[in-house]
């Protein structure tokens, strides 16, 4: 038997690579603004200061070989841009005008004397700084540092894709990775609480994308396995229905016992039990209507036991069918294994609402609640009785998590509880 290769990690998807680069160019340009924002006057102030102390240096120096040389030769020794006679101011930007009036006040602090800096722009951006001379004007030109931010300042482009790499990484683990999981970890917590939750969108990084693709073939399995649950059951229930029936006719027509009328009862309640569990209401529609009502009305079948109400009028959105098969599950119960009177309690609680069906009995022991609320449990040493197969506290939990709700066993003062706690009518889930 030979091994199968294992399988490394599939190629990464070509949309997800182009999404990656979108972050970080995204991520190099915000970074690249906020710096400019933040740092720009900063380095540009940086920039007059190392400007003035260079300029100061040159202008000493050309004023030192004005005295003994003409402005021609100065230039051409130095390699410095001279200018002869007077210059008229020319119109320039606010932003150019600014960064001269700084250049000068540096200079003026490096000099012995505040010289005259006129700003121009033709043909070149920068300044005509007037220089000391024993004979006419002379002016040395100087250029200025660009301040429209591109191309951008080596210092500043070199932080800005430092910390726009970080950024793109930190929204690339958001966007595709922690938005991801944290979807799939809302649709795990929905797993058994929602008829059908719905499959995930496979996106994301790759990890993400398998992770999505097995989410969704477990509600595949877990939708097949319920499918055929509920049709062995019913299939079940409804086969025995036939033959009870045609039992029932028999011992009819020839007189039978009363003790096989109970067992046919039992064995009828048995299958009824099955049906109930087995469709589970999860395909009807939640409708608002006034729960005293329904509840009033389903109490009334029991006409002649000792059933007691205590009612508030409660409007709530629910599922008739199954809260009628839940509240007859709980007060069958109570009838059989409790003790009379049974009383049906019904009270708002905050924004919900608190259904309570009480017994007088001694109650579940508390060691055995958790399994009491398992399906095919049943607990005869503390409850026993004939015609029920442990579904139905089963029943009345799955109704009530249907409905978002809970159900709860407490011991009371007045004794033994079931309670069938349901949220508010806009928390509940969709069928």
């Amino acid at each position: 038997m030979t091994a199968r290769p294992r399988r490394g990690p599939g190629p990464v998807p070509t949309a997800l690579l182009l999404r990656l680069a979108l972050f970080l160019l995204l991520g190099w340009a915000l970074s690249l603004a906020l710096l400019q924002l933040l740092l720009g006057r900063r380095l540009e102030r940086a920039q007059i200061q190392q400007l003035g102390r260079d300029l100061a240096s040159g202008i000493l120096l050309s004023e030192v070989a004005l005295e003994r040389f003409p402005p021609s030769v100065v230039s051409q020794l130095g390699n410095l841009r001279l200018a002869s006679g007077p210059l008229a101011p020319s119109a320039v930007p606010e932003a150019q005008q600014q960064q001269s009036r700084e250049l000068r006040l540096e200079l003026c602090r490096r000099l012995n004397h505040c010289p005259l800096v006129l700003p121009t722009s033709r043909p070149d951006r920068g300044v005509w700084v007037e220089l000391l001379s024993p004979l006419d004007q002379v002016w040395l030109f100087s250029p200025l540092p660009d301040v429209d931010g591109w191309p951008p300042d080596p210092l500043l482009a070199s932080l800005s894709l430092l910390s726009g790499s970080v950024v793109a990484g930190a929204l690339f683990l958001l966007l595709e990775v922690q938005r991801p999981l944290r979807r799939l970890e809302r649709a795990l917590g929905r797993v058994g609480l929602e008829e059908r939750p719905a499959p995930l969108p496979q996106e994301g990084a790759g990890e993400v994308q398998r992770l999505s693709r097995r989410f969704n073939a477990m509600l595949q399995r877990l939708a097949s396995s319920e499918q055929e649950r509920a049709t062995m059951l019913a299939g079940i229930a409804h086969d025995l229905k036939s033959p009870i029936t045609r039992l029932r006719l028999r011992l009819a027509v020839e007189s039978g016992s009363p003790q096989a009328e109970a067992d046919l009862d039992a064995l009828e309640r048995i299958t009824g039990q099955f049906l109930l569990f087995a469709g589970g209401g999860q395909g009807e529609d939640p409708v608002p209507l006034p729960l005293h009502d329904l509840v009033g009305e389903l109490a009334a079948r029991y006409d002649g036991r000792p059933l007691e109400l205590d009612l508030e009028p409660v409007d709530a959105c629910v599922r008739p069918v199954a809260m009628g098969r839940a509240l007859a599950n709980l007060i069958d119960n109570a009838l059989s294994y409790g003790q009379p009177p049974v009383l049906i309690r019904l009270r708002p609680e905050g924004p919900g609402l608190r259904l309570t069906v009480l017994d007088r009995g001694a109650g579940i022991p508390q060691d055995q609640r958790d399994q009491a609320l398992l399906p095919f449990q049943r607990l005869d040493a503390s409850r026993g009785g004939s015609g029920h197969c442990g579904l139905g506290l089963a029943i009345a939990a799955r109704v009530a998590e249907l409905h978002g709700g809970r159900l709860e066993l407490l011991d009371l003062e007045e004794g033994f509880a079931v309670c069938l706690v349901l949220p508010a009518a806009g928390t509940l889930p969709a069928g």
